[in-house]
């Protein structure tokens, strides 16, 4: 009975938790259908007014961490610092990248016709503590525009929650964990944009 007490209880958790980091996709201004042919796009990421967690600023979060580890070990907190900015360049763009053109079948060349700008707004680090886990999440902004002319805004999109996978193993690394949400993100816009340029 306990058990399955237990059960009823983690099963509850899972449905909520899902409620919680449902993914959003949807367009705000234009249409797809210009890319209906296109074998390959240009991808770009930005990282402006990012939220971080509970922190309104990245800056703020940036600080606040790095304090808090260089107080336990000195030296830490500056380390976790510079890789943080790291992964922002290193680390998620390319994780996105593969998740989209591996749904999309397009390949990514940054004299593509059109260029792919995505802005992150916020960021869920998440956590992994023992059997205790919060998913990592991303929040994020699209635009498609000309590669030859930027102010030719063909496109916004929206995306909100695109969540790591939690069926892929502990993840006690922050980075990895985020980097899992850019990938999924990259699939999610994806299938957003081969099923809504097939009906624009």
């Amino acid at each position: 009975m306990k058990n399955s007490r237990i059960l009823l209880f983690l099963a509850a958790m899972f449905f909520f938790n899902l409620l919680g980091f449902s993914q959003e996709v949807d367009i705000t201004k234009g249409e797809l259908s210009f890319l209906k042919g296109e074998t390959s796009i240009n991808i770009e990421f930005t990282y402006e007014k990012t939220r971080v967690g509970d922190f309104s600023k990245e800056e703020d979060y940036i600080k606040s961490k790095k304090n808090e580890m260089n107080i336990k070990e000195p030296g830490s907190g500056d380390t976790w610092a510079t890789k943080w900015e790291e992964d922002k360049l290193q680390r998620f763009p390319p994780k996105f990248i593969l998740g989209f053109t591996n749904i999309s079948g397009m390949t990514t060349a940054k004299d593509a016709k059109y260029t792919l700008i995505f802005n992150t707004k916020m960021i869920e680090p998440g956590y992994q503590v023992g059997v205790s886990k919060r998913n990592a999440g991303i929040d994020g902004t699209i635009m498609i525009v000309e590669t030859d002319d930027r102010s030719k805004i063909l496109a916004k999109l929206v995306v909100e929650h695109p969540e790591e996978n939690m069926w892929r193993g502990a993840a006690f690394d922050a980075g990895s964990r985020i980097a899992d949400a850019y990938y999924l993100s990259g699939q999610k816009v994806a299938k957003f944009i081969k099923k809504n340029m097939k009906s624009s």
